[in-house]
């Protein structure tokens, strides 16, 4: 095998410009969502939780497909998954310690 058949398989699974295209608008529409919830006065302390579920689909997204780490080694997305679960429990220590609940 040459090296361009090599090379052209290993991105097969890669996403295409529509593919980006629709994950592009599925965030612009979370962030839409995001930004109607902020205007919601009767959820009260459930803005917080509600945001926080939302913003983390819109991180899976991003590292899955713009940062590619869907298609690369798993060791990256666990690394990424990581910092995500302790940056949560920072923040919510933090909330924890100031009385946010």
């Amino acid at each position: 095998m040459s090296d361009n058949q090599v090379n052209s398989e290993v991105h097969i699974d890669h996403p295409t410009s529509l593919q980006y295209f629709k994950i592009a608008m599925i965030l612009v529409v979370i962030t839409a969502i995001e930004v109607g919830i902020f205007y919601l006065e009767f959820l009260n302390y459930w803005i917080i939780p509600i945001l926080f579920v939302l913003s983390a689909g819109k991180f899976a997204l991003v590292i899955m497909y713009y940062m590619h780490l869907k298609f690369d080694n798993r060791l990256f997305t666990l690394m990424f998954i990581a910092g995500f679960i302790v940056a949560s429990g920072v923040i919510l220590a933090l909330m924890a310690l100031f009385n946010a609940f």
